[in-house]
């Protein structure tokens, strides 16, 4: 539940109040260190169960926790597949379906994790094999014993069912998924940014913020960006925000060395996040794999137009709602091209967009509709 770790601890975040105002109670059980203290105060229980071993997170102490809780509630949402937390629920199940016991309706929220992405990918030969086993083994089981899957978008729901043969769900929905609406822009939350990189000040920038990894395509937005630099020393700059303590953020850090207006200002959280999304030109992120992509529609909430790829699964909604740019990272020179065609419109072509951009989050993205679909569909399954 560490905000370092991406989309679903945020998505969890940003439901569980609504979850609260229709009368649900939810806690949450997760293989944090017991120790470990999060740069955000949350309103819901957390039960830490202690890191896990391996890349597979294995945690006995999880399937102890299950077996003497599980009990106490009526559903159980198991958060993203290939790790110990699916299969330990598994087993706490089918232990107590012979007993003979009432046991709560088991929903797995797969978070793209069935991208046939995963298993295509050239740089992911050995990890697609490693999936393969797990998912002969245990998570077509785990996936075929569950009540149902939900999906957050419709183009999730369908890559879905095409990654493994085997695949056989008992029940699929999509029900969406949102952010909250973000605080208002005030200066504060400008001047909070800047505190943290005073560097970028009262300068014009385009905004990368996500985690630095190899998925998002962060490489090749720098070496489109320098390209342009090449040709234009009055860009905007460009600001990437996210962890840079692993060895590809090191190394995004040197191919950006030689550009001074590339800047990378550390994982941003709180007012400092929200005011470097109120100031910036445009959200870039040119992603390979993008289940759902909070950080975009954050973006859009906050009335910014977003350029993303056709790998990200919520394209289609941002492309018909006309509030951003889509690329397709097959056809050479498309991202330097659009990045181009940004840096060149007019203050009011980026702020139609960004408008647009804001009309389709509250028509599609909208966390209360989302969360109310949600419970929605739990009371009927």
């Amino acid at each position: 539940m560490h905000p370092s770790n991406g989309g679903p601890c945020q998505g969890i975040r940003n439901a569980i109040p609504y979850f609260q105002k229709a009368g649900i109670t939810t806690e949450v059980v997760c293989m944090d260190d017991k120790r470990s203290n999060y740069p955000v105060t949350d309103d819901f229980t957390i039960y830490k169960v202690g890191s896990g071993k391996t890349s597979y997170q294995y945690q006995p102490e999880l399937l102890k926790w299950l077996k003497n809780n599980i009990l106490n509630y009526d559903f159980v949402i198991v958060h993203g597949l290939w790790q110990y937390h699916n299969y330990a629920v598994y087993k706490t199940i089918k232990l107590l379906k012979k007993q003979n016991l009432k046991i709560p309706k088991v929903i797995i929220m797969p978070h793209g994790m069935l991208d046939p992405y995963f298993q295509k990918a050239t740089d992911r030969k050995w990890k697609a094999l490693r999936n393969e086993l797990v998912w002969s083994l245990i998570e077509k089981k785990c996936i075929s014993q569950a009540n149902v899957v939900f999906y957050t978008c419709e183009e999730e729901m369908r890559l879905a069912a095409t990654t493994f043969k085997s695949y056989s769900p008992k029940k699929v929905f999509n029900v969406g998924y949102g952010v909250q609406i973000p605080p208002e822009n005030k200066e504060s939350l400008k001047e909070d940014f800047y505190k943290i990189y005073p560097e970028i000040k009262n300068k014009k920038y385009l905004l990368f913020l996500s985690r630095i990894h190899e998925k998002k395509g962060v490489d090749l937005l720098i070496n489109a960006y320098n390209e342009l630099f090449q040709k234009n020393k009055d860009l905007p700059d460009l600001v990437i925000a996210g962890p840079t303590t692993s060895d590809y953020a090191q190394q995004m850090i040197l191919l950006a060395s030689n550009n001074p207006k590339i800047h990378f200002s550390g994982m941003l959280t709180g007012n400092a996040k929200w005011g470097a999304f109120y100031n910036c030109e445009a959200y870039l992120l040119p992603s390979h794999q993008e289940n759902f992509g909070i950080a975009i529609v954050e973006a859009m909430a906050c009335k910014k137009p977003v350029l993303i790829t056709k790998n990200v699964n919520i394209w289609s909604e941002i492309y018909e709602g006309g509030g951003g740019w889509i690329v397709n990272l097959e056809e050479k020179n498309e991202l330097k091209n659009t990045l181009l065609k940004i840096i060149n419109q007019s203050e009011d072509e980026l702020t139609d967009k960004g408008l647009n951009a804001f009309k389709t989050y509250q028509n599609k993205f909208d966390i209360e509709t989302c969360a109310n679909k949600f419970i929605e569909t739990l009371n009927n399954i």
